[in-house]
C-alpha cells in the first residue's frame, strides 16, 4: 500500500446527523433506490453511512383512508386535464403499508441507520405515520414539506406556519430525530431556520429539488421530465450552508448537486454534517459512494486536515476571510467582473 494511500485511512471522516454517530457524512439521498434491497444492500456495501429513503406522500395516505378520494374526483369531473394533476395509486411504487413493511425489510438487511421520509402540507391525520415508522424501524425520520402558494390571498407566515405545525406534531408524537428538508424560497430563510429549531427540528436537509414542469409549444401540454442534477445546483446551497451553519446549532445536510470529492469538501467547509446523494448515483452506481469517500479523505489530507470536523464550517459566515461573498457583496462583485 502505498504512503499517500496508508495516509488517508487515517483521516477521521467522522460526522454526527440526526444524532448518529456516522463514519463519514456520504448517504443516498431520497430516491427510488431503496425499493431494490439488492440495490440497499449494495449502496451499504459501498460504504453508505445511512439509507434515505424516498418520501411517503400526504396525497397517497389520504386516498389509501378515503379522504381525498371525492375532492379528486371532483377535480376530475370539472376539468379534463386534471386527471394527470395527481398519479394514481399504481403509479406509486410504494403504498402506505407497503412502505412500512420496506422499512423493516431494510432494517434486516443492513447495518447503516434507515431515514424515513414523510411529504406533506398539512397537519392533519397523515402525520400518523410518523409514528408508524418509528415503530417500523426508521432511526430518524426528514420531513418534506414540499408546497406551492399559488393562493393570493394566503400570506407567507401562513405558509410558515404550516411546516412548524408539521414540525410540533411529529415531535410530540415521536422520539426519534427529525430532519426538514427545506425550500429556499422563504423570504427570510435565516429567521424560518431558526423557528424551525424553536419547534423542534433536529437537522435541516438544503435544499429540495424543484422538477419544473416544461411546455410542450406543439401539443399544448405541460411536461414533466426528470433531469438529474450537476455540480452547478450546488452553488445556491453553499451559500446557505455557509450562512446558517454559522447562526444555527442544527445540524445541516446538504441534497442535491454533490457530484465529486471537491464538491463533497466545498459542501463540509460551508458547514454541511452530512451529504446525501441521488443522481451522482444514478449515473455512475452505488460503488461511487466509495469514490467519493475516498477522494475527500485525499483532499483533506491534501489540505492539512486531520478530521473532517476540523475542517467543518472553516468557510462559513462566521470563519470565511471574506464573508461578504455570502452577502450583497458578491452581489456586486459578479455584476462588475463582465468584460466583453
Amino acid at each position: 500500500m502505498s504512503t499517500s494511500a496508508t495516509a488517508s485511512t487515517s483521516i477521521d471522516l467522522s460526522t454526527r446527523y440526526l444524532g448518529l454517530a456516522l463514519p463519514h457524512p456520504f448517504m443516498p439521498g431520497a430516491s427510488p433506490m431503496v425499493d431494490d434491497l439488492d440495490t440497499v444492500r449494495r449502496l451499504e456495501d459501498a460504504g453508505a453511512a445511512a439509507i434515505v429513503m424516498h418520501s411517503l406522500f400526504e396525497e397517497q395516505i389520504e386516498l389509501e383512508q378515503g379522504r381525498t378520494r371525492y375532492d379528486i374526483e371532483s377535480h376530475v369531473n370539472a376539468f379534463s386535464e386534471a386527471s394527470s394533476f395527481f398519479p394514481g395509486p399504481a403509479e406509486f411504487r410504494l403504498g402506505p403499508q407497503a412502505y412500512l413493511d420496506q422499512i423493516r425489510r431494510i432494517k434486516e438487511a443492513v447495518k447503516v441507520p434507515v431515514i424515513a421520509s414523510l411529504n406533506g402540507t398539512t397537519a392533519t391525520g397523515w402525520l400518523e405515520y410518523a409514528k408508524l415508522m418509528a415503530q417500523a424501524g426508521a432511526d430518524a425520520l426528514e420531513l418534506n414539506v414540499y408546497y406551492v402558494a399559488t393562493d393570493p390571498t394566503e400570506q407567507g407566515a401562513d405558509v410558515e406556519r404550516r411546516t412548524f405545525d408539521i414540525v410540533r406534531a411529529v415531535k410530540q408524537a415521536i422520539r426519534i430525530p427529525v430532519a426538514v428538508k427545506l425550500s429556499p424560497f422563504f423570504s427570510s430563510l435565516s429567521h424560518f431556520a431558526a423557528a424551525l429549531e424553536a419547534s423542534g427540528a433536529d437537522a435541516l436537509v438544503m435544499f429540495n429539488r424543484f422538477y419544473q414542469p416544461d411546455i410542450d409549444i406543439e401539443r399544448l401540454e405541460v411536461r414533466n421530465e426528470l433531469h438529474l442534477s450537476d455540480s452547478s445546483e450546488l452553488l445556491l446551497r453553499l451559500r446557505w450552508l455557509a450562512i446558517l451553519s454559522a447562526q444555527s446549532k442544527l445540524e445541516l445536510a446538504v441534497s442535491g448537486g454533490v457530484h465529486t470529492p471537491e464538491d463533497a469538501v466545498k459542501a463540509v467547509m460551508a458547514g454541511a454534517h452530512a451529504v446525501q446523494v441521488v443522481s451522482a448515483l444514478l449515473k455512475n452506481g452505488p460503488q461511487h459512494l466509495a469514490a467519493l469517500r475516498t477522494g475527500l479523505a485525499r483532499i483533506l489530507e491534501q489540505r492539512g486536515y486531520n478530521s473532517l470536523a476540523e475542517m467543518r464550517g472553516c468557510m462559513n459566515l462566521a470563519r470565511s476571510p471574506d464573508p461578504a461573498a455570502f452577502e450583497r457583496g458578491n452581489y456586486m462583485r459578479i455584476l462588475q467582473s463582465w468584460r466583453p
